[in-house]
């Protein structure tokens, strides 16, 4: 399987993310540290078969997010995202 095959739309990601944030993750915009794109998480490509998710950067293919979820515990790398911006209810 090659990358383009392993690729996932961001909502391949909702259920993990909604363990850890009490909103609704693919509606969230993400504003890439690197390219300054800002899109839905939901948009955002997701690789998942690796031991977490990783989220790209729609535009620049830079990491936005990492996850990993084993043993009870959560490790979340987010160091690709500038901002994040959630609208309220």
């Amino acid at each position: 399987m090659d990358i383009e095959e392993s690729r996932l739309d961001g909502n391949a990601a909702a259920g993990l993310l909604g363990e850890i944030f009490p909103f609704e993750m693919t509606m969230v915009r993400t504003l890439c540290a690197a390219c300054g794109a800002m899109e839905p998480a939901g948009a955002e490509p997701v690789y998942a078969d690796a031991p977490g998710i990783v989220m790209r950067c729609l535009h620049c293919q830079s990491v936005l997010i990492k996850v990993v979820h084993g043993g009870g515990r959560y490790w979340l790398d987010l160091r690709g995202v500038a901002c994040m911006q959630v609208d309220e209810r």
